[in-house]
C-alpha cells in the first residue's frame, strides 16, 4: 500500500474534518458538524485547518477557534476569546486565562445559533482589525 503524498485532496483539512465527524458516529459528530456549519455560515471566507495531530481549526487572518471532541463534551476554544464581547454568555470554560475562552457543549445542549454566529463574526473582526493595524 503506497502512502499518498502530503497535500493531496485525500488529506485536505476539510476531508480530515469530515472523517472525524464520521468516525465519532454519535452526538459529538453531529454537534461538530453543526458547529462547523454555523462557522461557515457566519464567515463564508473561513479557512479550515487540521492541527496538533487531529484538531479541527477555523481561521480567518489568524485562528478563530478550534473544535475539540472529548468523551463528554465538544469544546470550541476561541484563540482570542478573552478579547471578545460575549453578551449572550456563551463562554463557559477556560474563563481564567488572559487569552483563550471556550464553550463546552454537552450532549443535549442547544446552541444559540444567532449568538454563536455573532461571536464568530466578532472573532473575524478582531483578527482582521489587528492585521490592518500592523504596518
Amino acid at each position: 500500500m503506497s502512502k499518498k503524498p502530503s497535500g493531496t485532496k485525500e488529506d485536505s483539512p476539510a476531508r480530515l474534518i469530515d472523517a472525524r465527524i464520521k468516525e465519532l458516529g454519535d452526538w459529538r459528530g453531529e454537534m461538530l458538524a453543526r458547529v462547523r456549519a454555523l462557522i461557515k455560515q457566519a464567515d463564508p471566507e473561513v479557512v479550515e485547518e487540521w492541527k496538533w495531530r487531529g484538531v479541527p481549526v477555523w481561521s480567518h487572518a489568524g485562528i478563530l477557534c478550534t473544535g475539540e471532541t472529548y468523551k463528554a463534551v465538544v469544546k470550541m476554544t476561541f484563540a482570542k476569546g478573552a478579547l471578545l464581547e460575549d453578551p449572550s454568555g456563551l463562554f463557559n470554560s477556560s474563563l481564567d486565562g488572559n487569552t483563550r475562552r471556550a464553550i463546552d457543549i454537552h450532549e443535549g445542549d442547544k446552541i444559540d445559533e444567532k449568538a454563536l454566529k455573532a461571536l464568530i463574526r466578532a472573532a473575524v473582526a478582531l483578527n482582521t482589525a489587528k492585521k490592518k493595524s500592523k504596518p
